[in-house]
């Protein structure tokens, strides 16, 4: 079993710890001191060794930081975890922030008005993340040692897992036509050097996958990569012992990064972004160009080899969801629990014999458990799921040829008119995602505000992104594509995103329904202009719970969308199953 359902962090033990770091403040001669989830590769998941966040507050969520003074403590958190972040802190000794609609700079100098020293760990902050904080009056940021690993008596060790090669087969192309490819953006920019400080970037790079994290194929490592394709790689040696030599490549010691980066003097480039301070620091004799990091948008336009691998990843997995789901529907316990759920839907995962681990914690959310946008279930929160209206399940799986991300709702009596209503208008907004086409040069932007129109015509929205990037056999969450607000980055084929509107009922219910979908070239209709379109291709490929429709609140384009998506369904999966699972399949896709 890859999930676990341990209480790994209370709200209790925030009290002796944040005295603690208290006492190492004030012995250090700081007002303040910064804890954040990141770690210093700005990755969404970190290894137990760098779970700071977790350990001083309790909050689990994947992003958020806190700040603690001698006086007052905070935890910043976004809209996803606004219900998690007060059910997982101590409220007598932190305060929650609405982040980031209340920013650090907002917040410090209110916080801290006679001003003070703020400590920071420059390993775990980017220069972009600090330049926001600088400036600020009578407050001064001061890096120094991190104050929560000089308290944390048992931290874990660092991760040492192995390293395997990702089969060029699946990937589309070899790692050395991979860094000719970047090496030639480094040249184009100005520079004769990169740093690479993220781990999805260089095992995307070397094709190589690492077991360093759970749920994330990634090895923990820093890179530079020169002009002419040679790569310094700075890790632990020992894990990259099922590889063979490249004479391209030098596999350093971790140990050497910080001298190797000092002595750099040619024009390097850094993203200022996702780069710790650290590095940037120790690049003080070269000329640092700041631009993004240049596998960024490579990695995001999949090749056509890796569309392919996870086409075939994602019907795979969705013959498992069509099995758990049928079980769920028919064959389920009476009593029942969200992590007998997850256990069951894991199972049927491994059943395929091709499952390497899950793609995250399985969100199964009851009732109002669903209603927590990233509810992780454990020992303590476990609910039945009897006399509940409706289970969130939201899942993914990590095969060798792709990573998968669904979320299905699933009604578990006659649903409410409540509860139905807002699922139709949920899939509605996900329907006009599925449907659009939009010229080139769009951004997730432009798109996000497409799947909320059902909810906003009742005064209603949801408090996290339509949509991220999704990788292969890499991070199921990956950039720079979002399908959000915030997004900036132009879509282009190649692009893998999610598509997943929701709606939460606070202590009452949640609804989300969860497609990946990729960008195509969009075929131009009958009396179409010539015109440079782009479009979207759907993924996943598994029913969407028509006893949850109201059919008529749907328009005829609706009705044909969701009665030709369950024909699809049933043309490739219903070959890949049999018995009970294939008869389910089809009264489940049968026309509305």
């Amino acid at each position: 079993m890859f999930q676990t359902f341990d209480v790994t962090a209370r709200p209790q033990d925030a009290v002796p710890r944040v005295a603690r770091l208290r006492a190492w403040m004030a012995k250090t001669g700081l007002d303040g001191f910064i804890v954040p989830r990141a770690d210093a590769f700005q990755g969404e998941y970190v290894a137990p060794c760098d779970a700071r966040l977790a350990w001083i507050s309790g909050f689990t969520g994947s992003a958020g930081f806190a700040v603690i003074l001698a006086d007052r403590a905070a935890v910043f958190a976004d809209g996803r975890y606004k219900v998690q972040v007060r059910v997982q802190t101590d409220r007598d000794t932190f305060e929650t922030v609405d982040w980031p609609a209340t920013g650090l700079a907002n917040w410090l100098p209110e916080a801290v008005p006679n001003g003070g020293r703020i400590g920071f760990d420059p390993w775990l902050h980017t220069p972009d993340e600090m330049q926001k904080l600088s400036g600020l009056p009578g407050i001064t940021m001061v890096p120094c040692d991190n104050g929560v690993d000089a308290i944390w008596d048992d931290r874990p060790p660092r991760p040492q897992g192995r390293v395997t090669a990702w089969p060029k087969a699946l990937a589309g192309k070899g790692d050395e036509t991979k860094r000719a490819e970047i090496a030639a953006d480094i040249t184009a920019a100005g520079a004769e050097a990169a740093v690479l400080t993220q781990p999805e970037a260089i095992c995307w790079l070397l094709n190589i996958r690492g077991s360093d994290l759970a749920r994330s194929p990634l090895v923990l490592a820093f890179a530079v990569l020169h002009a002419d394709g040679r790569l310094d790689l700075f890790s632990d040696p020992e894990k990259f012992a099922d590889l063979g030599p490249d004479p391209a490549i030098t596999l350093r010691h971790w140990d050497d990064f910080v001298p190797a980066i000092e002595a750099l003097t040619c024009p390097v480039l850094l993203d200022p972004k996702t780069a710790p301070i650290a590095v940037a620091d120790a690049l003080s004799q070269a000329t640092v160009i700041h631009g993004a990091d240049p596998t960024a948008l490579p990695k995001a336009v999949k090749s056509d080899a890796e569309i392919a691998a996870t086409t075939e990843a994602h019907l795979r997995d969705g013959a498992a969801m069509v099995r758990f789901l049928r079980w769920l529907d028919e064959d389920r316990p009476d009593d029942l629990t969200e992590i007998g759920v997850a256990r069951a839907l894991e199972g049927f995962r491994r059943d395929t014999n091709h499952l390497q681990d899950i793609s995250f914690e399985t969100i199964a959310g009851s009732g109002p458990n669903g209603a927590i946008v990233h509810y992780r279930v454990n020992e303590d929160t476990d609910r039945p799921l009897a006399g509940d209206p409706v289970i969130l399940v939201d899942s993914g799986g990590q095969y060798i040829d792709g990573t998968t991300d669904i979320t299905r709702t699933i009604p578990l009596m006659d649903p409410p008119e409540e509860v139905s209503h807002a699922f139709t208008r949920v899939l509605q907004g996900m329907i006009a995602v599925s449907r659009t086409m939009f010229p080139r040069g769009v951004t997730g932007a432009h798109l996000d505000a497409l799947a909320r129109a059902p909810l906003w015509a009742e005064h209603r929205d949801y408090d996290h992104g339509t949509g991220h990037g999704v990788g292969v056999y890499l991070g199921v969450h990956e950039g720079p594509q979002r399908l959000s607000r915030a997004s900036n980055v132009a879509l282009r084929p190649g692009m893998i995103l999610s598509n997943e509107p929701g709606y939460y009922r606070e202590g009452g219910f949640g609804i989300r329904i969860e497609n990946l979908i990729v960008v195509v070239e969009a075929q131009r209709p009958e009396g179409g202009d010539d015109r440079d379109m782009l479009a979207f291709e759907t993924l996943t490929w598994v029913p969407i719970d028509r006893r949850l429709i109201r059919g008529d609140l749907l328009s005829p384009d609706e009705r044909r969308w969701i009665d030709a998506y369950h024909a699809g369904v049933a043309e490739r999966l219903a070959p890949r199953l049999d018995g009970a699972d294939r008869d389910w399949l089809m009264r489940m896709t049968a026309p509305l």
